[in-house]
């Protein structure tokens, strides 16, 4: 078994199942691995996937409640907000004026494919989304095998000694995906961990990684 699955295993036996990503009207859906059941959850996927950029997801499920409350958690009700209506309705997640620009460019991107799921790559092409951002919604909006990297995931690696500070997040993607495929052969498996493993790293982080000096009382220090 390798480190990065044994931690996996001993979060998973800590914390237990997380049900992310956590769907408004449904909430966290633990051991329900159908979601999203339609388009508009897709997309209310890859809406939370960006205004979920340098914030909260406390913040961004208000911004999401506030949509919700006018019916607009839905590409058609955004295209027809007036633009200050939309900024206002996600002023909680923050960089609201660039986050505003960065959903209708989105939308313009999620529009041209038809329901089809899109490439990592082409993702990335998207004014507004990075490698976390275009990981996210494939993982969570789409159920493709693609690893979520955090700044949790690279604080706890970095202080078990598993990455060195200045790693990329690309090489620390691939140590988790190598890794976990060592480990778990079937794919439906490793999606699901792929999914609850990045819940789960949120969850520890916010106790032990979230402030400085990090790791004080980690459990996983044992693990390693």
């Amino acid at each position: 078994m390798s480190k990065i699955y044994r931690i996996y295993k001993t979060l998973y036996e800590l914390y237990g199942p997380q049900g992310w990503w956590p769907i408004i009207g449904h909430g966290y859906h633990k051991l329900d691995y159908s979601f999203p059941k339609n388009q508009d959850e897709i997309f209310e996927v890859c809406l939370g996937s960006i205004l979920t950029q340098n914030t909260t997801f406390t913040s961004v499920v208000k911004s999401l409640n506030n949509l919700h409350i006018k019916g607009a958690l839905n590409i058609d009700s955004i295209e027809a907000m007036d633009i200050e209506e939309l900024k206002e309705a996600i002023k909680p997640s923050g960089y609201f004026n660039q986050k505003t620009r960065y959903i209708l460019e989105f939308i313009r991107f999620y529009k041209n494919l038809d329901g089809s799921v899109p490439t990592r790559e082409a993702l990335l092409s998207v004014i507004g989304i990075g490698e976390e951002s275009a990981d996210s919604i494939l993982l969570y909006g789409y159920n493709q095998r693609e690893f979520k990297v955090d700044a949790y995931t690279k604080r706890f690696l970095i202080e078990l000694g598993l990455i060195s500070a200045n790693a990329k997040y690309k090489d620390i993607k691939n140590l988790m995906e190598v890794s976990l495929k060592k480990s778990i052969k079937d794919d439906n498996e490793l999606l699901k961990t792929y999914q609850e493993f990045h819940a789960l790293i949120v969850a520890h982080g916010k106790r032990y990684y979230s402030k400085k000096p990090y790791g004080i009382g980690c459990v996983l220090k044992d693990v390693v």
